[in-house]
């Protein structure tokens, strides 16, 4: 069995034959030449994760479906993205500190286990509150495997090139749960939407199994202590400031109990900052939130995943329900943006070992952004070939960067931390996207107009489609800004140069 990964140091004729074991360990994991073990490991921690996107993606297909079911308004139908994402973003920072300390593989088991049966509750109740609960539950879920299982991949691979073309195999496979989501969901949701829930279930188990035998043991840590406070400041922030956001545009968002909420959820974060400051062994070393290459990877995946869930429900709404597009054809109009999720698992570690990983994410997000900007032509009668296939194409790119955000954030994090580090960034993706699409649909619900026409809903659906756009821009701007300095600043250096052998 593939050890933790531990450094070795060889001392000349002092070797023993366990330090002789774990070097032969480390070289399998610093080489990109991987044992089948090892590689079973990686894909099982992969198919939890396409599991984790799969789920978000699938249902917004099945949306439309679930709602004529159980006649659901549009506001009550975004609590069933929302109800997910307020469990994951809520104890996301508790779900990778609770790795680091109780041991990776116990929790990542444990949370992989209540997400598929919650999996299976969601698919045999019949009210609106039970399912909304349901998704929450296995929101809650996913903020442990989620980042538990990016810190077993960072604590078995050397950082470097094994740990890139790891990381870029586990976050294409994320990304490839949201996109291809669309696909099984316009499939599943064609049977019956409670497809959607099922569908899940047996992959889940499969992977729990594959787990057991294949994710290495590991001890906790013997020393952290366990911020109880911390935790529960945390938490109880998180929470209240996902359900604000989210139903802000329900209750309007300069209500009361809006901005009372906002006020709290501000106290419960300053409590939560005063504490890690004070107590012995913090929930999260706030000097981790001083690493600027974090920093960058947590506001590009803001961008990148709260423009595209903007994006996909609206485009969901408005070819489903107002154009009359079955699931199965908006899954396969779409498709694209799978096929290029998968095909960048091929190129993406390639990549960022030639160019970096900031040129890359300033780049792919730049493209995404110009596709989201054609995708505003959209009108009632759009044609696939000029219209929409550019634009997915486009936008299908802009995820290629994902896997260089997920290397960005976690390079240069002590092994001890690399669950705090994944924690924070997909907090900041799950919370990001949850204002963002807050922000969309309270945009296109306070405009929308009883029996209205095609023309009159997209002109209701477009300050979205705009919004959306916008978000991605400012992404984009500030992935590529920390490099306009550096490039000024080589160009200075040359224009210097060609001056002295000019004067020479």
């Amino acid at each position: 069995m593939l050890v933790q990964l531990m450094r070795v140091h060889v001392l000349s004729d002092l070797v023993t034959l366990t330090e002789t074991r774990a070097a032969v360990s480390n070289a399998a994991a610093d080489s990109t030449q991987w044992p089948i073990r090892l590689w079973g490991m990686l894909i099982t921690l992969c198919i939890v994760l396409f599991l984790d996107g799969l789920d978000v993606s699938m249902i917004g297909v099945a949306l439309p479906s679930i709602g004529a079911e159980l006649d659901l308004s549009h506001s009550t139908l975004q609590w069933l993205v929302s109800g997910y994402v307020l469990g994951y973003g809520g104890l996301l920072l508790l779900g990778g500190r609770t790795a680091d300390l109780l041991g990776r593989r116990k929790v990542f088991l444990i949370a992989l286990a209540v997400f598929a049966l919650a999996s299976l509750a969601g698919a045999l109740v019949s009210s609106g509150p039970l399912l909304i609960l349901t998704r929450f539950i296995k929101g809650l879920a996913a903020a442990f495997t989620a980042p538990t299982g990016l810190s077993i991949i960072t604590t078995n691979f050397a950082e470097g090139p094994a740990r890139n073309k790891a990381l870029s195999i586990y976050t294409v496979f994320g990304a490839g749960g949201y996109s291809m989501g669309l696909l099984f969901g316009g499939l599943m949701t064609g049977l019956g939407w409670r497809w959607t829930f099922l569908l899940p279930v047996p992959v889940a188990l499969a992977a729990l199994v594959a787990a057991i035998y294949l994710v290495p043991k590991d001890k906790p840590a013997e020393e952290g202590g366990h911020d109880l406070f911390g935790a529960l400041l945390s938490t109880a922030a998180m929470l209240l400031l996902v359900y604000t956001v989210v139903t802000a545009p329900e209750v309007g968002w300069a209500s009361a109990r809006t901005i009372v909420s906002f006020v709290v959820a501000a106290a419960l974060f300053a409590g939560f900052v005063a504490v890690e400051k004070r107590v012995r062994y913090p929930l999260i070393r706030l000097g981790i939130l001083k690493k600027s290459t974090l920093v960058r990877a947590s506001l590009a995946i803001i961008a990148v995943g709260g423009s595209y869930f903007s994006w996909q429900f609206i485009t969901t709404l408005y070819l489903q329900e107002t154009l009359g597009w079955s699931p199965l054809k908006l899954a396969l109009a779409l498709l694209p943006v799978g096929l290029l999720v998968v095909a960048s698992a091929f190129v993406s570690d390639k990549l960022v070992d030639r160019f970096g990983t900031g040129p890359i994410i300033g780049v792919t997000m730049a493209i995404m952004a110009v596709g989201y900007l054609l995708y505003l032509r959209l009108d009632t009668d759009p044609n696939y070939l000029t219209m929409l296939l550019p634009a997915v194409l486009l936008i299908g790119i802009g995820w290629v960067g994902f896997p260089a955000i997920n290397i960005q954030a976690t390079s240069g994090i002590d092994d001890d931390e690399q669950g705090l580090a994944a924690g924070v960034l997909q907090t900041a993706m799950q919370v990001g996207a949850a204002i963002v699409l807050a922000v969309t649909t309270a945009i296109i619900t306070s405009g929308s107009i009883t029996d209205a026409t095609p023309t009159e809903v997209l002109d209701v659906y477009r300050p979205g489609l705009e919004f959306a756009a916008g978000v991605s821009i400012v992404g984009a701007l500030i992935a590529l800004s920390v490099y306009l300095p550096k490039r000024r600043a080589r160009q200075e250096a040359q224009q210097r140069e060609l001056e002295v052998e000019l004067v020479g």
